[in-house]
C-alpha cells in the first residue's frame, strides 16, 4: 500500500475519498480478504500519527452494535457486497440505509451508529479514521429505558450490547 506523509488529521471529506480509493484498489487488499461465520474479520491496512485504515469483512448476523467513535471522525467505503448503517434517532426508529458496492459514507466521532451486513453475500469496507481510533463507546439499552455508554478500546470486538432484565 502507498504509504503518504501526513502533517495532520484528516477532515472527514478527505477520509470518504481515502476510504473509496482504496476500496476501488482490490489488488492492494485482496490477499488479506477473510470471512468467518462467528465474527466479523479485520486487517489494519495502514496507521500513523494521523489516519487508520482497516479492511473489514461480514458475513449474516455480523453487526457492531451502536457504537461512537470517541475523538476521531472516520469514514466507510464498501468495496464488495452491502451493509446496513443505522443512526440513532431520537424520539423515533434509527435513521437506515443500505450501502453497496462503490457507496462510501463519512461520520463524525459524535455520531451514534451501527453497522450490519446487508445481506446477499460476503461484504468488505474499507474504513478510516483521523486521528486514528483508540477508544470508543459502545452503547446499551437499560430495561428503564436509559441509554448507556461503555467506553471500550479499539481492539474490542464490537458487537450489540444486551442488559440482563432487571429483577
Amino acid at each position: 500500500m502507498t504509504t503518504l506523509t501526513r502533517t495532520r488529521d484528516l477532515t472527514r471529506t478527505e477520509l470518504r475519498e481515502l476510504a473509496a480509493d482504496l476500496a476501488a484498489r482490490p489488488d492492494e487488499w485482496r490477499h488479506l480478504v477473510h470471512h468467518d461465520p462467528t465474527a466479523r474479520t479485520y486487517e489494519q491496512l495502514l496507521r500513523d500519527e494521523h489516519v487508520a485504515v482497516w479492511l473489514i469483512c461480514w458475513l449474516d448476523d455480523h453487526d457492531t452494535g451502536f457504537h461512537d467513535h470517541d475523538l476521531s471522525c472516520g469514514a466507510l467505503a464498501v468495496a464488495q457486497g452491502a451493509v446496513i448503517e443505522e443512526r440513532l434517532a431520537l424520539g423515533g426508529q434509527p435513521l437506515r440505509r443500505s450501502l453497496r458496492a462503490g457507496e462510501a459514507i463519512d461520520f463524525a466521532a459524535s455520531d451514534i451508529h451501527r453497522v450490519a451486513h446487508g445481506g446477499g453475500g460476503p461484504a468488505i469496507t474499507i474504513n478510516a479514521y483521523s486521528p486514528p481510533l483508540w477508544r470508543m463507546g459502545a452503547y446499551e439499552t437499560a430495561p428503564t429505558g436509559e441509554l448507556l455508554r461503555h467506553s471500550i478500546s479499539y481492539a474490542e470486538e464490537l458487537r450489540p450490547l444486551d442488559l440482563a432484565p432487571s429483577a
